[in-house]
């Protein structure tokens, strides 16, 4: 028995937190749902004037959208086709928010707000949703469904970066995406980033 989980662990990721996680992700996607139907119901958000332009009206509900955020609640939906990933965002990354699927750094912005959107999974437990970072290659796109509004990002960059280089996260006056997870697979000595 401990060779076959061994074994499953090698191959895709450790079963028991993967049934753990993946009963956390279902939860997070039903919640989701409900905190899109709460935001859009908003009367700030359904009396909004017209905006000069749709970047201004995504910079505009993405502030609204970040004043409802809590930690541990999800944030929105990754699709990421070339690896077949498809997650709910939790808001945060301490562990018990990275246990229910990939979280939202929230020192750093919002799809829409023109900065830097971090995002962190892990690799081999609770689900694994960033369990091949590694293949994601330049050019391919990553969606972020927020429930104001659907943003495409194409992968410009990959890197591996030592784990206290947290300024791969920082703004740098331009909206970006960037994904990060332990590097190699069962270590934490360095992120693999995706921007």
């Amino acid at each position: 028995m401990i060779l076959l989980d061994a074994g499953i662990t090698l191959a895709w990721q450790e079963p028991i937190s993967a049934f753990y996680g993946s009963l956390r992700q279902n939860q997070a996607e039903s919640q989701l749902q409900d905190i899109k139907d709460d935001f859009l119901s908003k009367p700030e958000v359904v009396d909004l004037p017209p905006a000069k332009n749709i970047d201004a009206r995504a910079e505009e509900l993405a502030d609204l959208f970040e004043k409802t955020l809590r930690d541990g609640k999800p944030f929105g939906r990754i699709e990421i086709p070339s690896i077949d990933a498809d997650y709910v965002v939790i808001q945060g990354t301490d562990e018990g928010d990275l246990q229910r699927g990939p979280g939202h750094y929230p020192t750093t912005a919002l799809p829409g707000q023109g900065k830097t959107i971090g995002i962190a999974g892990h690799r081999t437990t609770y689900g694994a949703p960033f369990n091949r970072i590694d293949k994601i290659e330049i050019g391919d796109e990553i969606t972020l469904e927020m429930p104001y509004a659907t943003f495409t990002y194409d992968v410009t960059k990959t890197d591996i970066v030592d784990p206290s280089d947290v300024e791969i996260v920082e703004d740098i006056g331009r909206e970006q995406l960037v994904l990060t997870a332990c590097h190699p697979l069962y270590s934490a000595a360095e992120r693999y980033a995706v921007f």
